[in-house]
């Protein structure tokens, strides 16, 4: 195996993207759900990325998800006009949905409260338009959400469609399944999340209210699932990239994983067994999603600049500019020499927090002998 001749050209570190394992990650999901008869609406939160957002929407215009306005506005600006704005909406946000759906965007909101709903039919009185929206629905206790027996819930989406907008489903998201282990684990979110919104969108249709969209999805329950009876559509995100929190509960292998950062070796402190690479916390962010997990993964695995994995090699520490570099504790490995100006690379713990410290993804293209490809990032809120 060898590296890419352009790798040497570039600045470190570099956010660095295997579009090979992309595409196979994006077409096992894609199989999944085809499998299973439901729609999938990607999560674009983790991507922030035009180009990667062609390769994940099989008609180019959606539908997906995002998780701020300000992906709402890029996405749509490249095409995406059909747009799940998954947070739950602040109020003082509405002017600019209204905005967005008059140009053409058909952006739903998301919200789980009286206030919020009032608010929503409020902007669509004064847009002269209505605005659709989903109810969270609580599957797990993670977050935000209604259960689905809360005596709110319809008194929320009565609120919505007597006041001008329009009620277009339920939501839910199963945040706990990343810490379940294993499939039969991950199966059993998946379960709770179906149960939860099926349940919600039932009483919705039991008191004669419309309830379209039952929207469901994290990416371990999306790989898990095995019946999604009486489910629209599923949504995920990380799944394009994978990372190690992902690998560490089994919802795939190290191997899948397409991110990494290139960086480079900048000194050694050989009498306590570090070697300081230039990627530190601004680089690999300071997410530590696999301390809690069977195998701590520090602040990532280390990588040679091919992609291959050195033996029990962590990023154990991290400063603004500067990580550290050591063996995993315990290891009975021999340090490697690792001369100053070697290239490393360092898988993430989190695809979503170390992809958002760059502005560019170095595509390293699927083909053979083809040139290293530069997809913009985006930022902002």
């Amino acid at each position: 195996m060898t590296a890419h001749p352009q790798l040497a050209d570039l600045p470190t570190p570099s956010l660095l993207l295997d579009e090979s394992r992309m595409l196979a990650n994006i077409e096992r999901l894609r199989g999944r759900m085809a499998g299973l008869g439901v729609g999938l609406r990607p999560h674009l939160k983790t991507a922030k990325s035009v180009d990667v957002a062609r390769h994940l929407l099989d008609g180019g215009n959606g539908p997906a998800t995002v998780s701020t306005l300000r992906e709402a506005e890029v996405f749509f600006e490249a095409g995406v006009t059909d747009i799940l704005y998954a947070v739950g909406i602040a109020p003082q946000k509405l002017r600019q949905v209204s905005k967005m759906r008059a140009a053409g965007c058909d952006l739903t909101v998301l919200l789980d409260t009286i206030e919020q709903a009032d608010a929503v039919a409020a902007a669509s009185r004064e847009a002269g338009a209505p605005i659709p929206a989903l109810i969270e629905i609580d599957c797990d206790g993670h977050r935000g959400g209604l259960e689905p027996n809360d005596g709110k819930l319809v008194e929320i989406a009565r609120r919505l469609v007597e006041g001008g907008a329009t009620l277009r489903g339920v939501m839910t998201h199963a945040g706990e399944s990343y810490g379940a282990v294993g499939m039969e684990a991950q199966a059993v979110f998946a379960e709770r999340e179906r149960a939860a919104v099926v349940a919600a969108a039932a009483r919705l249709r039991e008191t004669g209210l419309p309830c379209p969209v039952v929207s469901v999805g994290s990416t371990p329950t999306a790989h898990a699932a095995s019946d999604l009876t009486g489910v629209t559509e599923m949504r995920a995100g990380v799944y394009v990239f994978f990372d190690l929190v992902m690998a560490g509960i089994g919802v795939c292998r190290v191997e899948d994983i397409a991110l990494s950062v290139l960086t480079t070796v900048i000194g050694h402190k050989r009498e306590r067994g570090w070697i300081l690479i230039d990627a530190g916390w601004m680089a690999l962010s300071r997410d530590r999603g696999t301390a809690a997990q069977a195998v701590d993964q520090g602040y990532g695995l280390v990588c040679d600049e091919t992609g291959r994995i050195l033996d029990d090699l962590l990023v154990v520490t991290v400063n603004q500019e500067h990580g550290i570099v050591a063996l995993r504790k315990g290891s009975r490995a021999a340090l490697p020499a690792l001369p100053v100006g070697t290239r490393l690379r360092i898988v993430p713990n989190h695809a979503c927090a170390t992809a958002g410290q760059f502005d560019a993804y170095h595509v390293l293209p699927k083909e053979a002998g083809a040139p290293l490809r530069r997809w913009a990032r985006f930022g902002g809120w």
